[in-house]
C-alpha cells in the first residue's frame, strides 16, 4: 500500500539519492494528519457553533476541578496564547452566555472564569460528538495499535523536549 507521502519519498530518492530523506516519511505523515484530524474536528465543533478556541476554553474549563473555575492566566497557559487572545475568547463566550467571570472576594482586581449552565450544557454535548468522532478516525486500528502508537509519539514529543505542558484542544 502507498500514500503521498511514499510517492514524495520516491521521488527524492530519484532526484537526490544520496539524501536520506526518511525523516519526511514521518513528519509528512504527521503534517497529513493534523490536517485531517483539524478538518474533521472543525466540522464537529461548527455544528455546535464552535471553533476549536472556543472548544478549548469550554473543555479546559469542563475538565478542571468542580466548581469549573480558572484565572484568565491559568486559561492562557493552557492555551498557550497571549493575554489579549484569551481576552477575546473569554469576550464571545461570555457574550453567548457560555462563561462567567466572577470577580474573587479576597481580590477584586482579579477574576475567575466559570461555565455557566448553558456553557456545561454545551461542552457536554460537544465533548460526547468530539470522543465519538475521534473514535469514528481510529476504527480502523486495534486496542493494541493505538497503544503502540500512543506510545511512539509520547517517546518522540519526550525527545523533542515537550515539558508536558498542556496545549490546548481539549
Amino acid at each position: 500500500m502507498s500514500d503521498h507521502v511514499d510517492r514524495v519519498l520516491a521521488q527524492w530518492a530519484e532526484q537526490y539519492p544520496e539524501l536520506n530523506a526518511s525523516s519526511m516519511g514521518v513528519f509528512g505523515r504527521i503534517k497529513r494528519l493534523a490536517q485531517i484530524v483539524e478538518a474533521e474536528q472543525r466540522t464537529v465543533f461548527g455544528a455546535h457553533g464552535l471553533d476549536a478556541a472556543a472548544f478549548d476554553v469550554l473543555a479546559t474549563l469542563r475538565r478542571s476541578p468542580a466548581p469549573h473555575r480558572l484565572t484568565p492566566a491559568d486559561l492562557m497557559r493552557s492555551a498557550m496564547v497571549t493575554s489579549g487572545a484569551i481576552t477575546q475568547r473569554l469576550d464571545r463566550l461570555e457574550a453567548r452566555g457560555l462563561v462567567v467571570r466572577i470577580r474573587r472576594q479576597e481580590d477584586a482586581r482579579s477574576v475567575h472564569v466559570a461555565l455557566t449552565d448553558a456553557g456545561r450544557d454545551l461542552i457536554d454535548r460537544v465533548l460526547v460528538d468530539h470522543v465519538d468522532n475521534q473514535e469514528r478516525m481510529l476504527s480502523g486500528l486495534t486496542g493494541e495499535e493505538r497503544v503502540r502508537i500512543a506510545g511512539e509519539l509520547r517517546g518522540l514529543l519526550e525527545s523533542l523536549g515537550d515539558t508536558g505542558r498542556t496545549v490546548g484542544r481539549g
